[in-house]
């Protein structure tokens, strides 16, 4: 069957984005569907997410609202000099985290916390560092994407392409309260640095029955930065190693030796390997009746085996690993880690309404990066309904808007040494986003 009139309906699958929660740190979803548009091509688009994420602490205090509002601008530049070759810019925000604790709760400094897991411990206040370890644990990480892509078309119905993809990554995490025991205080501040990936895939399209199918393939980029760290028990101990003696009953002077030598590290500087994760999208459509098509996305993200372990906060890890049996971390601990890839499924349907006008629905699910999770995102996958708009006030131009709905996943929150933190349950968040898009 040939479907006709399909000029508008072909890129109901490219509305925004709408914003994405998504496991761990997944933001964009890295979608390459502008350079598989036909001829040249130009888009741009905001999409916004306004979660809403509480739960209770350990002691059954509440959080309060703790996820930040975040944005996320996307572009992308597609130029088909001949048939048979094309060339693509996209610049998008892949990975990310916003958010802070306050109130009165175990992610919350002050004066009278712990400085160390023992009743005789110091506190903040008689540690005289009452003025310094202020406020609530707090994190956020920006991560841009500028991708290079070329394009090999043999036929009308085949294209190769892969490329280049030059990414950045900066951050500041603050972790506060009791929850994080030997940490309250850590500041952790990763610089903006960047580094090269790699990208490439395989698509095959009918343009005649608006069929369309690619799979892309993202490489890992690593990133070694000098993350600037900030641990205020280290400068205590450092000063007075009989107050972490004592407080641990550590009484060995072979054990007392190693642990000097541990402070000692602490005063140098070491390179952090930050790798941002391998992944893949499998993306689908095709028309299903006269202006109308069905459309597929399907993600996998190796989340698994992604971690952070700052140079510093790995050194400290690595003692109370040994020094801390009841932690079961001998030897030690990462400040963000994840226990299972993220496999994450969008399907809808679009519908040309008239010369001009256009709109889909859609649904969503996403697996998760495993639970517990992290104090830093504790929600655990999501499901979520969208519907989209699209008016197309020429033939050669679109405005796109959209909004969606997430119902987020209950989790049990964990530190970095994997130590029950909490509980976060019926969260949900709306996302919504503006496009527009010129042929040329």
């Amino acid at each position: 069957m040939k479907l006709k009139h399909l000029s508008t309906a072909m890129i109901l699958a490219t509305l925004p984005a709408t914003g994405v929660f998504a496991a761990a740190l997944d933001r964009s979803g890295q979608s390459i569907s502008a350079f598989l548009q036909p001829g040249n091509y130009f888009e741009a688009g905001l999409s916004i997410l306004d979660p809403n994420v509480s739960g209770k602490d350990t002691a059954g205090n509440n959080t309060g609202d703790m996820a930040g509002d975040y944005y996320f601008p996307h572009a992308a530049l597609k130029l088909q000099p001949t048939e048979n070759f094309s060339f693509g810019l996209i610049y998008d925000q892949p990975f990310g985290a916003d958010a802070e604790y306050k109130g009165n709760n175990n992610f919350v400094a002050n004066p009278n916390n712990p400085l160390l897991p023992s009743p005789i411990s110091p506190t903040l206040g008689q540690a005289g560092l009452g003025d310094i370890v202020t406020g609530g644990t707090s994190v956020d990480v920006d991560t841009q994407n500028l991708n290079f892509i070329f394009g090999y078309q043999p036929t009308v119905n085949w294209n190769i392409y892969g490329g280049a993809v030059y990414q950045t990554v900066k951050g500041k995490v603050k972790l506060r309260g009791t929850a994080y025991s030997l940490y309250n205080g850590y500041d952790a501040d990763i610089k903006e640095t960047g580094d090269i990936g790699w990208l490439a895939g395989l698509a095959y399209q009918i343009p005649e029955i608006a069929l369309k199918a690619s799979v892309t393939y993202r490489s890992e980029i690593d990133h070694n930065i000098n993350v600037n760290e900030n641990i205020p028990i280290v400068g205590l101990v450092a000063a007075n190693p009989a107050l972490l003696f004592n407080a641990l009953n550590i009484t060995d002077p072979a054990q007392q030796q190693a642990i000097g030598q541990k402070l000692a590290a602490l005063g140098s500087s070491g390179k952090t390997k930050i790798t941002t994760p391998q992944s893949v999208n499998l993306d689908f459509q095709t028309g299903i009746m006269a202006n109308t098509v069905a459309f597929a996305n399907i993600r996998w993200v190796n989340w698994k085996d992604f971690s952070i372990q700052p140079y510093k906060f790995g050194i400290v890890s690595q003692a109370a690993g040994q020094l801390l049996p009841q932690l079961g971390k001998p030897n030690g601990f990462n400040l963000v880690d994840y226990s299972k890839d993220q496999w994450s499924v969008t399907t809808g349907v679009g519908r040309k309404l008239s010369e001009q006008w256009a709109g889909n629905v859609s649904v969503g699910w996403d697996s998760g990066a495993g639970n517990p999770v992290t104090t830093l995102g504790p929600t655990e996958g999501y499901w979520n309904v969208g519907v989209g708009v699209q008016y197309s006030p020429t033939p050669a131009t679109f405005i796109a808007g959209g909004v969606k709905y997430f119902w987020l996943g209950d989790s049990d929150a964990v530190t970095g040494a994997h130590s029950d933190a909490g509980t976060f349950e019926d969260n949900d968040a709306l996302a919504y986003g503006l496009k527009i898009g010129y042929r040329f």
